[in-house]
């Protein structure tokens, strides 16, 4: 089993600045891919950003584009995600997924949340207008 924690969450103004980073523990020697869900009130959630286990491909829902950006160290078992030009409908309990322990294709980019199984416990992201 993978353990996942979340910081760098916080309250911040339209058009600022936040990095969110995620740190695996547990079992990660094997192969795992991880990516990056948001949750906002009322809503269900949604797919912000994800990464491939090897060769660093990457992938965003479209309303991120161009303002956030994930990155990964296997190495250090850590994630990041950049989030410049933040806007209000970004506001949400950000969640750190992983997969592992189950097939995990090398240069794939996973995008859906049934498709992980190791989650994060959020970090809460909120952007003021």
């Amino acid at each position: 089993q993978v353990q996942l924690v979340e910081s760098g969450g916080g309250l911040v103004q339209a058009g600022g600045t936040l990095r969110l980073s995620c740190e695996a523990s547990g079992r990660t020697s094997g192969r795992y891919s991880m990516g990056w869900f948001r949750q906002a009130p009322g809503k269900e959630r949604e797919f912000v950003a994800a990464i491939s286990w090897r060769a660093g491909n990457t992938y965003y829902q479209d309303s991120v584009k161009g303002r956030f950006a994930i990155s990964g160290d296997i190495t250090k078992n850590t994630m990041s995600l950049q989030m410049n030009s933040l806007k209000p409908e970004d506001t949400a309990v950000y969640y750190c997924a992983a997969r592992a322990g189950v097939y995990v294709g090398a240069t794939y980019v996973y995008r859906e949340a049934t498709d992980y199984n190791c989650w994060g416990q959020g970090t809460q992201v909120t952007v003021s207008s």
